[in-house]
């Protein structure tokens, strides 16, 4: 009868030691009720052509008139035509409801020098054709704002000296903003602000031929 309660006693022991015991080896957080875990997500092709990353979606932008980092054909700047390349762009995301582009020199001598505004450009667009009309409001319902030549619509790489490179950014919106007629960049990126859903760009570079 003795042997038989002690060994009772030892069965329910490493019973109860059983129930507590964890491996020492493991490294594995464990979850708990109203624990915040959060995985970090992959980029991944989106349909259209556009990258995601987390959130964040990212345009195609190219022009049929030079490649990503190329120079521009002087035909689009202040020594040609002066008139504004073609432009197109794929994986525009299904909530946006309008783009805008903006156009600037960050390497001018006085700061980022302005080149074009464009707003409101419908959803559906898939590019600009070459030679912009230089007025405010667009076939299809775009709209231009002033650069800094004080013009409306576009003005073409004119740097006084070296290589300048000419950023073209594009962004899609889940809004249609409405700014005042002649906007700048700094009051479009202001309107637009917390309404980008996707952006994408293109870079290329002018140097004025010397005389």
């Amino acid at each position: 009868m003795l042997s038989c309660a002690l060994l009772s006693c030892a069965l329910l022991l490493a019973a109860c030691r059983g129930g507590t015991t964890q491996h020492a080896d493991s490294n594995a957080t464990p979850t708990t009720a109203g624990a915040n875990v959060a995985a970090t997500p992959a980029a991944t092709k989106e349909a259209g052509g556009a990258t995601k990353g987390g959130d964040k979606l990212t345009l195609k932008l190219t022009s049929a008139a030079f490649e990503e980092g190329g120079m521009i054909p002087a035909k689009y700047t202040c020594d040609g035509d002066n008139v504004s390349p073609p432009l197109a762009w794929s994986g525009v995301p299904e909530n946006a409801r309008t783009l805008a582009l903006v156009a600037d020199d960050p390497d001018a001598p006085r700061g980022t020098w302005v080149h074009w505004v464009v707003y409101q450009i419908p959803a559906t667009e898939k590019g600009l054709p070459e030679n912009v009309p230089a007025r405010e409001t667009l076939d299809g319902g775009a709209r231009q704002g002033r650069n800094d030549f004080k013009n409306t619509g576009y003005g073409g790489p004119c740097p006084p000296s070296g290589t300048h490179r000419y950023f073209f950014r594009l962004y899609a919106l889940d809004a249609e903003p409405n700014p005042p007629s002649g906007v700048s960049k700094e009051q479009l990126l202001k309107a637009i602000e917390g309404h980008v859903v996707a952006e994408g760009q293109l870079m290329g570079r002018y140097q004025r031929s010397k005389p």
